[in-house]
């Protein structure tokens, strides 16, 4: 079975392979990833880039989206609405 990439997911996926992609040229855009590369080594060194589905990140992709229209920081002690049911569901 074939399993075809949205236009969106081929997007991030080129990015991802770009940044670990040690190739450096001039244009604009390996030059913007090659400084998102060397601050990710100094600053996040704990941390990785990889590509993940959208569909497969679908929890990560609505909890991101919360996120940005919160005033302040929040510490859920209980499972957000946002994302109960598709939690439910994988559960199942």
């Amino acid at each position: 079975m074939k399993t075809f990439l949205s236009h969106e997911n081929v997007q991030y996926l080129f990015t991802c392979d770009a940044f670990h992609t040690t190739q450096d040229d001039y244009f604009e855009f390996r030059c913007i990833i090659s400084s998102c590369r060397t601050l990710v080594s100094y600053f996040f060194t704990n941390s990785r880039v990889k590509f993940v589905r959208r569909q497969a990140n679908e929890v990560a992709h609505i909890l991101v989206g919360e996120a940005t229209l919160l005033a302040s920081p929040t510490i859920y002690f209980h499972m957000p609405e946002c994302i109960e049911s598709l939690i439910i569901n994988e559960m199942l």
